[in-house]
């Protein structure tokens, strides 16, 4: 009889602990997910066409100033080759780049 009321007990605690650990496994909240994704739409933007607005809205960390300077460079130097020719920019570095990748069209 113990043995009965042993194991009812450990299988009510399986049920109770298993949902717990399901949702920490679960997949990640669109808060974590990587922000390259609206809704399910990819964002990505021309950086040789784009408008200053467009920049400033689908790139990560560019701002205003930023965004009017890659329009300036892009005049005055001829198109983009890759996405790594906007760390010419001044502000622009690396990390900036990197987070940018896969939104970057050319």
């Amino acid at each position: 009889m113990k043995f009965i009321k042993l194991a009812l007990i450990a299988s009510l605690s399986l049920c109770v602990s298993l949902p717990a650990f399901s949702e920490s496994t679960s997949s990640p909240s669109k808060s974590t997910q990587k922000a390259d994704k609206y809704d399910g739409i990819e964002i990505t933007v021309n950086i040789n066409t784009a408008t200053a607005e467009e920049l400033e809205t689908l790139l990560i960390g560019i701002g205003e100033k930023k965004a009017k300077d890659i329009i300036q460079f892009r005049q005055e130097n001829g198109l983009f080759e890759k996405a790594e020719d906007l760390i010419k920019i001044k502000g622009i570095g690396k990390s900036t780049v990197e987070k940018n990748k896969e939104r970057i069209l050319l």
